[in-house]
């Protein structure tokens, strides 16, 4: 996927619920969410993306701790979408 179609979703459909699938072009799919950190601009323009997967959220909503995430090259998403919100 193209830096900007990442970003848009990043920028307004993850606003409302921040958990997202993100499917691979030669990958297992991984939920999780993106973190905006003081580096998110430079890696946009280079199309990497840091990302927190499920098995890791507790640790960073504690610690925000970026090295919870993990970075990806966005050339290899084939598809974002947002997780259904878990009832309460």
């Amino acid at each position: 996927m193209l830096p900007e179609q990442i970003a848009k979703f990043v920028e307004t459909e993850q606003l409302n619920n921040p958990t997202v699938k993100v499917e691979f072009k030669k990958r297992n799919s991984i939920t999780g969410i993106f973190i905006k950190h003081t580096d998110y601009e430079e890696l946009k323009s280079k199309n990497f993306w840091r990302l927190v997967t499920e098995a890791n959220l507790e640790t960073y909503n504690k610690s925000k701790d970026v090295n919870a995430g993990r970075m990806f090259n966005g050339s290899e998403f084939t598809r974002l979408s947002v997780t259904k919100k878990k009832a309460v």
